[in-house]
C-alpha cells in the first residue's frame, strides 16, 4: 500500500481517495476506519461497572485465562476485547508488543535488563516486572534504538 498526501492551500476540506484496482479487505477496513465517528476510547469493567480508561495511566495490557487484562497504575480492569483489537485502539507511539500476550506503555517503563540471554526483563515504574518474548527481542531492540 501507498500513502500519498497532497497539501493545498486552497482546498476548503480535507479529502481522502482510496486508488485500488478492486475492493478488497483491506480496503473496507479502511474505509471503516475513516468512517467511524465514534472515538477509540478503551473502556474496562470492574465489578460489572464499565470505566473509561486513560491511555497515559496503563502500564501493560496483557491476556491471561482466556480474558484480556488492563493494568494500569494501581488498578486492573477487564477488557470486553481481543488483545489485536486493544492494540488497533492504543497509540502505537507509546503502546509496543512484547509478546502474543502483552502490550506494554513506554512511558510507564522504569528500564530494560538485557543481562537475560535471549530475553529481556522490563521493569515498570509501578515495581512490577515482566519479560519479552524471544520472538519479540529484536522488535524491542528496534522500537528502543539498540
Amino acid at each position: 500500500m501507498k500513502i500519498k498526501i497532497e497539501v493545498d492551500e486552497s482546498v476548503k476540506e480535507t479529502e481522502v481517495v482510496i486508488r485500488a484496482e478492486k475492493i478488497t479487505d483491506e480496503v473496507n477496513h479502511i474505509v471503516s476506519r475513516l468512517s467511524e465517528q465514534t472515538p477509540d476510547v478503551l473502556i474496562g469493567f470492574r465489578d460489572e461497572v464499565a470505566h473509561i480508561l486513560d491511555e497515559s495511566k496503563l502500564v501493560r495490557i496483557f491476556s491471561a485465562a482466556g480474558k484480556v487484562f488492563a493494568q494500569g497504575e494501581k488498578d486492573e480492569f477487564t477488557l470486553r476485547l481481543r488483545l489485536y483489537e486493544v492494540e488497533e485502539k492504543l497509540n502505537n507511539a507509546l503502546f509496543v508488543r512484547i509478546s502474543n500476550s502483552e502490550i506494554i506503555n513506554l512511558k510507564k517503563v522504569k528500564g530494560f535488563d538485557l543481562s537475560f540471554v535471549g530475553t529481556i526483563c522490563v521493569t515498570f515504574t509501578n515495581g512490577t516486572s515482566t519479560y519479552v518474548s524471544r520472538r519479540y527481542v529484536s522488535k524491542i531492540k528496534k522500537v528502543l534504538g539498540i
